[in-house]
């Protein structure tokens, strides 16, 4: 509940029982008002015109309520009171911290337990936020029992988004194929890595679907880029500083497409807070830099991938027929065994901002 409020010339101080305060610009509180004529409730959309806004507009008063749960504030552009709530002045604080779920970084022994759900649980109402909120904390989530079609795929792809079309389709399937550019197409060994980092956008999640199983090896490979970071972080900070600053690019040519785009291996926020992880050894360009920064680069990648590699950073497992692995691609690397036999997958991939929307909806993040 709130407290006290004191007026300033271009500003507002709000301080509540609890003894947390916050402060707010005029212009500020004006352009975010949600009274009717300000804010299109139906829609979620501005109403006002914030370049007509008085930039001199000041609150000639500020009336506490009496149950204590909002304000009511007097105007001078308009002359008109209009009430902000005590949740919004405190969800919209700068000092303001979430209570939502967060992630849960993991090594080979530290993989939570319950990384499995059944199909017909997370499609439905009520499993559909459990299954989300494992896929939001550890990145990844393994679905069983599901048909060995592609409408397995396409309905858990709804569920969260809709399908990304790409240069491989929007939903697809695979097998070892020689006459495909792509290293996934192979028998061979792939070593962890992120996909689409040739992509300005690379896809949020990836799902994949093994619809047949008849070979020897093929385990899938998955590692917590989030945690390599953190480990860097720690340890070694002048190659995390790196990782978060030396832009790398990633190229795919074939198929007769020529894709490029280029960001570092940690991307950060303005607050410096992680927010993706890109790392492709297979598709890294060519680049050219002076000598004294491409050893410190091939220093900071040798360490991140040499972790990567290790398997008590790796959660493994075979995937079998009806069992479908979805990832968040902008936090976990994958891999895969080499394999002999016949493996066939069916998979898509979906946007991350329709991933960061479905848990925003789901009120996760």
């Amino acid at each position: 509940m709130i407290k006290n409020v004191k007026v300033y010339k271009n500003k507002l101080k709000i301080q509540f029982f609890d003894k947390r305060e916050c402060s707010f610009l005029n212009i500020w509180l004006r352009d975010h008002a949600r009274d009717k004529d300000s804010w299109d409730k139906r829609s979620n959309q501005r109403k006002i015109f914030t370049a007509k806004l008085d930039p001199n507009l000041y609150i000639k008063n500020a009336k506490i309520r009496k149950d204590g749960k909002s304000i009511d504030i007097l105007w001078s552009d308009e002359n008109k009171i209009i009430n902000y709530s005590s949740k919004f002045f405190i969800e919209n604080s700068i000092n303001h911290k979430s209570k939502k779920s967060s992630f849960k970084l993991w090594t080979k022994n530290k993989v939570i337990k319950d990384k499995f759900i059944d199909f017909e649980e997370a499609i439905s109402d009520k499993g559909f936020k459990l299954f989300l909120n494992k896929l939001y904390q550890k990145g990844f989530v393994v679905v069983k029992n599901c048909k060995n079609n592609m409408s397995s795929v396409d309905k858990i792809a709804k569920k969260i988004g809709y399908v990304r079309n790409s240069i491989f389709g929007g939903l697809w399937s695979f097998e070892s194929d020689k006459n495909m550019a792509d290293s996934a197409y192979t028998q061979e060994e792939l070593r962890p890595h992120t996909d689409s980092t040739y992509s300005n956008d690379a896809p949020g999640l990836q799902l994949l679907l093994c619809c047949k199983y008849k070979a020897t090896g093929g385990e899938s490979i998955l590692v917590d880029g989030f945690k390599i970071a953190e480990k860097i972080k720690k340890e070694k900070k002048d190659l995390y500083n790196i990782l978060t600053s030396f832009e790398v690019t990633g190229q795919y040519i074939g198929d007769g497409v020529f894709l490029e785009a280029k960001r570092p291996v940690l991307k950060l926020n303005k607050e410096n807070n992680l927010i993706q992880v890109s790392f492709n050894n297979y598709d890294r360009a060519i680049f050219n830099e002076n000598n004294k920064k491409t050893k410190k680069f091939y220093d900071a990648i040798r360490e991140f991938d040499l972790i990567a590699n290790n398997k008590d950073y790796q959660w493994r497992h075979i995937l079998k027929p009806g069992e479908l692995l979805i990832f968040n691609n902008w936090r976990v690397l994958h891999g895969r065994g080499s394999f002999k036999g016949n493996r066939k997958i069916f998979g898509c991939y979906i946007n991350k901002e329709d991933f960061d929307s479905c848990c925003r909806v789901n009120n996760l993040i």
